[in-house]
């Protein structure tokens, strides 16, 4: 399910981390060695090797990927797989994005992970279901207007959290009205793949331009 997640990401965005994100999951005991204080349900970690070599791991709860397994969300998006499917998309953005900017020697922030993960699962979702206006209007309602934030958060982290929602939010309306509402798909995932390639300033800049 995640490498499927992986590959349909990498072909919206025409990457290729030339990885595969299989070879990157890990389990609890070995997320809890890495990272012992915040258990989320879903967590990528960077870490140094005993060469010296940086790696990536990234976590997502069992009880996650098994739900998916058994609501796969290639037959069906509904209330049974919504909020896993969402989990998953995040952490698969999360890495992809991660090693791109490490291959192009780019530095990224995690303002800028969380807005392409939020970016990400609205048309991950939207393109899953209907392009339509109806569709993106309820997707942008459940992602972003319903938003909740785990209670164990601090302030720095609420704050980037809700910055990376707001933005997303305002992106995605935007989105809706110049190329779903007109049907400019093609067009759409044009815009989409610029803005992926480039950096957080450049992407709050359009943002507020196209607010």
């Amino acid at each position: 399910m995640i490498a499927r997640v992986q590959r349909g990401l990498e072909t919206l965005y025409r990457v290729d981390t030339g990885v595969e994100i299989d070879d990157f999951m890990i389990n609890e005991a070995a997320r809890d060695g890495l990272a012992p204080q915040r258990k989320p349900r879903e967590q990528l970690l960077a870490y140094q090797h005993s060469g010296g070599e940086m790696g990536l791991g990234l976590f997502i709860h069992p009880a996650v990927l098994a739900n998916l397994h058994r609501h796969d969300p290639g037959n069906r998006l509904d209330d049974t797989n919504f909020g896993d499917f969402l989990l998953s998309v995040e952490g698969v953005s999360h890495f992809i994005y991660t090693v791109c900017c490490a291959r192009a020697d780019r530095p990224v922030t995690q303002l800028e992970l969380e807005l392409q993960a939020e970016v990400d699962k609205y048309v991950t979702c939207l393109l899953a279901t209907e392009t339509e206006q109806a569709t993106s209007q309820t997707l942008r309602r459940r992602l972003f207007g319903d938003a909740e934030y785990e209670p164990d958060l601090d302030g720095e982290e609420r704050d980037r959290y809700r910055a990376a929602n707001d933005n997303a939010q305002r992106y995605a309306a935007w989105l809706e009205a110049v190329f779903v509402i007109p049907r400019k798909i093609p067009e759409m995932l044009g815009e989409l793949r610029r803005f992926y390639r480039v950096g957080l300033a450049a992407k709050l800049a359009q943002i507020s331009r196209a607010a």
